[in-house]
């Protein structure tokens, strides 16, 4: 990274927007919720690091993100979300990454092939292979009558109960391990705290390391989406 390069990560979530700029030693956060807007959150961040010194933006976005810019307004937030231009408001460059892929790429140990999984309201997920970030959307792949997502999220464990649960998160990995081969498997997402045990060959990761992807994202070139397959499918689904 660029030494002169001090950026400001700014990590949204349903509860909160939290954010920490480079060389600072404790992060900030503010209410999010379902009313909040793009705009809104912009100008909440700008307030809350007023007396930082920032030059970027990476920003962790909770959904889907095509060319730099979200193309489907969160679920759990306000709109306003699709198409914003973050860099003409914070007035600086900025990158805007899936949520899951920025905390995977700051769980990233360097070397092989890494599965980031979000066990949070739904599934979030990305694999990082070699330094190279790629966001996933294996939490609506199907898993017998519903999704892995249904079964792993949070509805899914009010669903099922605690018990039942865990054993879906247990089956639910296991088969995503068999499929894609990873050597390193990492478990983030609030209701990691809930599992009794950890699954087999996974970790357990850290939300804060959503603040060292969101540095990390502008050491080197970055591969985050697959822009023309995800622009297809997005296409396909207006047409529905």
């Amino acid at each position: 990274m660029d030494r002169s390069l001090n950026v400001l990560v700014v990590d949204v979530g349903g509860t909160h927007v939290k954010i920490l700029a480079r060389g600072q030693k404790q992060s900030r956060e503010f209410p999010s919720g379902p009313k909040l807007t793009a705009k809104q959150m912009v100008a909440g961040v700008k307030k809350l690091a007023k007396d930082w010194k920032y030059n970027a933006v990476s920003i962790g976005y909770p959904g889907l993100v095509v060319g730099n810019r979200a193309v489907v307004d969160p679920y759990n937030l306000g709109r306003g979300w699709v198409g914003f231009d973050f860099g003409t408001a914070f007035k600086r460059p900025v990158k805007v990454l899936n949520d899951a892929a920025m905390q995977a790429l700051g769980s990233y140990r360097g070397g092989g092939k890494m599965l980031f999984l979000g066990l949070g309201t739904g599934l979030g997920s990305a694999m990082v292979l070699d330094g190279i970030v790629e966001p996933m959307e294996l939490g609506h792949l199907p898993y017998r009558r519903r999704t892995f997502e249904d079964y792993v999220g949070a509805a899914g464990r009010k669903r099922l109960g605690q018990q039942k649960w865990e054993q879906a998160v247990r089956d639910v990995i296991a088969r995503l391990i068999a499929a894609l081969e990873p050597e390193d498997v990492v478990l983030g997402g609030g209701n990691v705290k809930n599992l009794k045990k950890l699954p087999p060959c996974c970790r357990a990761g850290d939300n804060a390391n959503a603040f060292v992807g969101g540095f990390r994202v502008w050491e080197k070139p970055m591969r985050h989406n697959r822009s023309s397959f995800r622009r297809n499918r997005l296409d396909s689904h207006k047409q529905t």
